[in-house]
């Protein structure tokens, strides 16, 4: 063991990725050895200059009132070639499972009548949207874009956690960790070969103009924005400019005779699509909130006429339910015929008077999590909580069952993580992206890795002090000479961020309508 790592302790109960034992995993041995010809002082050095990057560049996020810089860990997370093979495979299969099902369910409802889900799960859902009812989008495609968060259970197996196919944020802390880290560790990146994540806004811009409505051969793409002090708006800028689209709110976008036009120094220019990154209910007050600002009024009815693509689609929430969830394996083998590739995690309905009778004897060993919460907002670690927190969560779960599910508590996988002066482990999930042309789902080699950098945290969010690793795919054995990771297409400088904390980009009436800095809409 080099001197970096000579006081790591992998034996916790949780799977170490770097380590088995004592002896690292072969994917990890050549970092491990190029680590190990850094001193402390110039790891140390090095962490300085990397936050201090972010910080300069304005990658940052709001913690009561304190602008911070976004963590990133400079200890990379390196994920083997057939290790990704079974994520991507996983992935895919999953983002297909759900398009087919939210085609049937805001369509024939054939899943409801074969028995495969209860219509109740669907229709009790707050996510489901009955505007989104018989809205055929031109393509069939209705979840663009996707992040599936995984983590690894004790034996080392990836496992399905939840689904984000609303409006999944996280993949410009991949762009721009990667860079940093590649700039922060190039002898260590120059002796992998790592798969590129540059391509991204290339693939997703590709995917969006697949899109258009029929008859459009070159479609006008627009990025639209909450404004600039919502929690993700970093991201909203760095993909509109790195996919060569104009970035707008509501108010420069207008809706005449069903068709969506922009307001320009020009004039009024026709929108063929928009990537969304505002909730469901403040897109068109026509139908929803309407006392919203953020969207713009005839959004809906627009889609409806075929003369405006949204994505991704309204209505898409219903699948980031939680209940719905754990239908997930059934309906993959419905839709698809075939086994799922990724398991969930174990999850007990409490819905159900069984599973529900089975939880409340066992809330202090579980984890219950509200169905449709995101952030880690209300999720109650059983083992954590104290006597009081527990009757209380008894009391919220019988007076509304169907609104709970109760896991296991999964020790997350830990990777090693530079922590005051040392490198110790720290608890990681994945957030894989993947992008939906109509022909294929597309994984992006990489993913978002969050990091739980407090001691023992198993919630990995921003909201409870969580950072961020760039995360490395390699794409087979052995060594080859790596350059710096090229920058997206645009200019390489990062958009200032306002209060960016990665998450989905969802959040109350209150926050959004305000466009609040504190935001922070990380799912669990």
């Amino acid at each position: 063991m080099n001197e970096l790592f000579e006081a790591y302790d992998a034996r916790g109960p949780a799977y170490d990725e770097m380590f088995a034992g004592t002896d690292p995993r072969e994917h990890y041995a050549r970092l491990l050895d190029t680590m190990g010809s850094l001193s402390h002082a110039e790891l140390a050095g090095r962490v300085e200059s990397l936050q201090s990057g972010y910080l300069d560049q304005g990658v940052t996020f709001d913690i009561g009132g304190e602008e911070r810089a976004f963590p990133i860990d400079i200890v990379p997370r390196v994920i083997g070639q057939e290790q990704w093979a079974v994520i991507d495979r996983g992935v895919q299969q999953r983002v297909q499972a759900l398009e087919r099902f939210l085609a049937d369910i805001y369509g024939a409802g054939e899943a409801f009548t074969d028995g495969v889900i209860p219509r109740r799960v669907v229709t009790t859902s707050s996510h489901y949207c009955r505007e989104a009812f018989g809205i055929e989008p031109p393509n069939g495609v209705r979840v663009q874009v996707s992040g599936t968060d995984l983590v690894r259970d004790g034996e080392g197996r990836f496992r399905v956690l939840e689904d984000n196919v609303r409006v999944p944020s996280g993949v410009s802390y991949v762009m721009t960790n990667r860079r940093a880290i590649s700039t922060a560790l190039p002898e260590a990146f120059a002796k992998h070969r790592v798969r590129t994540v540059s391509s991204y806004p290339q693939r997703l811009l590709a995917a969006l103009r697949a899109a258009a409505p029929a008859g459009v051969d070159d479609p006008n793409v627009v990025v639209l924005t909450p404004g600039a002090f919502n929690g993700a708006y970093f991201e909203h800028a760095l993909l509109a400019r790195t996919m060569g689209v104009e970035l707008v709110e509501g108010r420069d976008l207008v809706c005449r005779r069903g068709r969506v036009l922009m307001r320009t120094t020009n004039g009024l220019e026709q929108v063929h699509v928009i990537y969304r990154r505002v909730d469901d209910e403040f897109l068109d007050p026509v139908h929803f909130l309407a006392d919203s600002l953020l969207g713009c009024p005839g959004l809906v009815n627009a889609a409806r006429a075929g003369n405006v693509t949204i994505a991704n689609a309204i209505g898409n929430g219903v699948a980031d339910d939680k209940l719905v969830y754990t239908y997930l394996p059934d309906l993959i083998r419905y839709y698809l015929s075939e086994e799922p590739v990724l398991d969930n995690v174990d999850t007990w309905r409490l819905g159900e008077p069984k599973h529900r009778d089975e939880v409340m004897d066992r809330l202090d060993e579980l984890v219950l999590k509200p169905v449709d919460g995101s952030g880690g907002k209300g999720i109650v670690i059983g083992p954590a909580a104290s006597a009081k927190e527990l009757d209380e969560l008894r009391r919220q779960v019988l007076l509304d069952p169907r609104s709970w599910i109760a896991q296991p508590v999964v020790q997350l996988s830990t990777v090693p993580t530079y922590i005051d002066g040392t490198i110790a482990p720290r608890h990681v999930d994945l957030r894989p992206f993947a992008v939906n042309d109509g022909h294929k789902v597309w994984v992006l080699p990489g993913g978002l890795t969050r990091v739980a950098l407090p001691e023992g945290e198993l919630i990995v969010n921003s909201s409870r002090g969580g950072g961020s690793k760039d995360t490395w795919v390699l794409a087979g054995p052995g060594a080859a000479p790596q350059r710096r990771e090229p920058a997206a297409s645009g200019p390489h400088e990062i958009a200032p961020l306002d209060s960016g904390p990665v998450g989905d980009d969802r959040s109350t009436q209150a926050e959004q309508q305000q466009q609040s800095r504190t935001r922070d809409a990380d799912p669990c």
